[in-house]
């Protein structure tokens, strides 16, 4: 089921995005000869509007293939013969309708479960924000400038904006009014336990151990749920956010009492919290819980929600190319079947429903960085296609054609030596 799922996900996000090309071409009325489901050799085909589609042999993907695209061609409908404009919006469709898939499938979401606003769930006495005047309730509207509008991209803004000796301008929603808050961050040693979960209104299960972290040494597993710590007794998630940011770790030693994941047994173990180092904390913590809302607010938030993964995508981006994150990082192909079929894994017990929103979540994530893929100004890609088109409507005549070719086709050996070494890193990842 796990390769199932990937080869569904993988082949609606290239199609829609080939889609694209083909519904701006025949606009254009450029010549669209083949539309392809799938890769290799072809399995049947037929004709319909002109163009011959077919159905391959690997379920993976599929193609748009224009009369004159990569060739010298005398047809009215070529791809070459049409104006500037036409080729520029019939490149850029593609990118396009995986942004749209983004929006359309971000509505299914947040239409089933919700959305995540942007309030802050909890603040901790004695540290800045406190201390500058932020409450539990307020709603963070910008952070120095930058609008916010869905809880995730609070914590996604100091990700890629980490926090430092300089003033933070938060700007909130306080019933009725708008108020303007400068809050210094505060550099204190930090301690973890090594886990993750997920801090909503359900159980406060543990997702995933860290191999050397604390809670692992004292026999803590993934599917265990935190119940109480030091006998205040820890409902779920969002609880276990809300205490750990009302009582941040010291280094001395906490009990936890669990619920073992395997056999309902109920178990006290006692953790010695492990420094991390220290860092700056403005000590609150933004919302990540969701909440229903009408048709409006529904189209509203799934359109931030597309925004937030497409900015993700450039921020982590630019994060690449100034080292912020390395190479070994980056998940390709591989890497991306092993996410899904772990988040199948995790959702396949609780229905049809979970798994089909789980899905979706995966693909918004996928055709969205597919779509800023596609439109990165590098050869062989959209992006590079369009820089070349925008250059031909800037002078008024278009680049040496044998000049482009061999610039593209520099490029996509480039890439195919990219994508061979995120494969490796893939297979170590997994393997490792």
């Amino acid at each position: 089921m796990n390769i199932f799922w990937a080869l569904v996900i993988f082949s609606v996000v290239v199609i829609i995005h080939e889609f694209g090309h083909y519904l701006f071409a025949r606009k254009g009325g450029i010549k669209v000869n083949e539309f392809s489901l799938g890769m290799g050799p072809r399995l049947f085909s037929f004709y319909a509007a002109g163009t011959k589609w077919s159905v391959k042999l690997l379920p993976i993907g599929g193609s748009c293939m224009m009369e004159g695209e990569d060739e010298a061609s005398d047809d009215e409908g070529a791809f070459a013969n049409k104006s500037v404009w036409v080729r520029i919006w019939t490149v850029f469709g593609g990118p396009l309708f995986n942004f749209i898939l983004a929006f359309i499938l971000s509505i299914f979401v947040i239409g089933s479960i919700g959305y995540d606003n942007s309030k802050i769930v909890s603040v901790t006495k004695g540290y800045p924000a406190e201390q500058a005047g932020l409450r539990a309730g307020d709603e963070i509207t910008k952070i120095n400038g930058t609008g916010i509008n869905i809880g995730r991209e609070v914590s996604s803004y100091f990700v890629f904006h980490p926090l430092s000796d300089r003033n933070v301008s938060i700007e909130v929603k306080r019933g009725d009014e708008k108020l303007n808050f400068d809050v210094t961050p505060q550099e204190k040693e930090k301690f973890y336990l090594g886990f993750s979960y997920n801090p909503s209104g359900g159980e406060a299960v543990i997702e995933t151990v860290t191999d050397d972290g604390p809670l692992k040494a004292a026999g803590a597993k993934a599917g265990d749920i935190i119940t109480a710590i030091d006998g205040n007794e820890i409902k779920s998630g969002e609880e276990l956010s809300n205490y750990f940011v009302a009582n941040p770790f010291d280094g001395k030693e906490v009990k936890l009492t669990l619920k073992r994941g395997d056999s309902g047994k109920i178990e006290e173990v006692t953790v010695t919290p492990m420094s991390a180092g220290s860092s700056y904390t403005l000590g609150m913590v933004s919302n990540t819980a969701r909440e229903k809302t009408g048709i409006g607010g529904t189209l509203y938030y799934a359109l931030h929600e597309t925004k937030y993964v497409v900015v993700t995508t450039v921020e982590s981006l630019k994060m690449m190319v100034t080292g912020r994150v390395k190479a070994k990082d980056i998940a390709g192909p591989v890497g991306i079947v092993n996410m899904i079929g772990n988040s199948y894994e995790q959702s396949k017990n609780e229905g049809i429903m979970v798994i089909l929103l789980s899905m979706a979540s995966i693909s918004i994530l996928i055709s969205a960085n597919l779509g800023v893929m596609n439109l990165l100004p590098i050869p062989a890609l959209d992006g590079g296609r369009l820089v070349f088109l925008i250059i031909e409507a800037v002078r008024g005549k278009p680049v040496d054609p044998d000049k482009e070719g061999r610039v593209h086709f520099v490029g996509f050996v480039l890439l195919m030596v990219l994508m061979a070494v995120v494969l490796f890193n893939d297979i170590l990842r997994i393997i490792g």
